[in-house]
């Protein structure tokens, strides 16, 4: 039987629902070529930092002043003037460009600033080049004392407002579980101008180094367990919110895919399973998830698309105090 595996993310329409996220893979052509002939159906290039751009634009300003004027011959520098630097941007807006002319597929720039003058500024910068959509990644840990959640929460909107107002491409925000409301967050956010929510942005916790006494990062892939909280989230929010849902971190296999899809994901997005693998992991998982729904008489994903859900689950405490409670009582110890 032949199942109709379309899906539609951000007004766009996608042949599968699997969509390398933001990270090593999608940086490169030959590695996007590479993986939109394992089956994506759109590809998220890896994330245009602001903080990156600017570091790199102060440093090439230092080595062009550096012994400008000890001379008269160096006087003004012995470089170029910074406007014919590539200071950064230029790069990663050369692979979109390539990326859009060699692609078939969808391609969705990722941006994360840090000021709102540098997210709207890069945003039109990015949609100026192509891109079909637009994910910015929200990476902020709330650790200022000084601030109520009140405060973050308008930021994040403000944020939203701003770079909905700069550009006209779809916009997604990828963003963190960490808000006293999730629920009301995430439509405050759909009302701000967002198209679409990636659930969730994974932020890699440091490490103590205990020989050299200092802070130190600790990359560690993702594993399915990691796909729970997206899982619970998806199921919580569809039919509650007005626009597409991505599940981000933790997907693996096909029944990872499938289960996300049940839950109500319109995309599922994957990055850890495609460094552990290789690119070539995303035509099995497209086989297995395909295979499921076949093999069950599904017509379409459509079809399937947030049937267990919160608000079509015949049991939907179980995505919240219910679940906690059986999971407690619900536990066999393997000795």
């Amino acid at each position: 039987m032949t199942v109709d595996i379309t899906t539609r993310y951000l007004g766009l329409d996608l042949a599968n629902p699997l969509v390398p996220s933001a990270g090593p893979l999608t940086g490169t052509i030959d590695s996007l070529l590479e993986l939109q002939e394992a089956g994506a159906a759109a590809v998220v290039m890896p994330s245009l930092f602001e903080e990156q751009i600017e570091h790199d634009a102060m440093e090439a300003h230092h080595f062009f002043e550096y012994g400008a004027e000890i001379s008269p011959e160096s006087y003004g520098g012995y470089l170029p003037e910074m406007d014919a630097y590539n200071a950064g941007a230029d790069n990663y807006l050369d692979t979109l460009r390539r990326a859009k002319q060699e692609l078939s597929i969808p391609v969705i720039a990722s941006l994360n600033g840090e000021s709102k003058g540098g997210w709207t500024a890069y945003a039109r910068l990015l949609e100026d080049e192509g891109a079909d959509a637009l994910e910015l990644n929200v990476y902020r840990v709330a650790a200022d004392t000084e601030k109520g959640g009140k405060e973050v929460e308008l930021e994040y909107l403000e944020l939203v407002d701003a770079v909905r107002k700069a550009v006209s491409i779809p916009l997604a925000v990828k963003v963190s579980p960490y808000f006293s409301s999730m629920a009301n967050m995430a439509v405050r956010l759909f009302d701000a101008g967002a198209d679409g929510l990636v659930l969730f942005n994974r932020f890699y916790q440091p490490d103590i180094d205990l020989d050299e006494l200092k802070v130190v990062p600790d990359l560690m892939l993702s594993n399915p367990v990691n796909m729970r909280l997206a899982l619970r989230w998806m199921a919580i929010l569809k039919g509650r919110v007005s626009g597409s849902l991505a599940a981000s971190s933790g997907v693996h296999t096909g029944e990872d895919v499938v289960k996300l899809i049940l839950a109500g994901a319109d995309v599922t997005m994957m990055t850890s399973a495609l460094l552990k693998y290789g690119a070539g992991h995303l035509a099995t998982v497209l086989f297995d998830m395909e295979s499921w729904f076949a093999d069950r008489e599904y017509v379409s994903i459509e079809q399937a698309k947030g049937s267990l859900s919160q608000r079509s689950s015949t049991d939907p405490a179980g995505y919240e105090r219910t679940n906690y409670m059986r999971t407690l009582v619900s536990y066999t110890s393997p000795v």
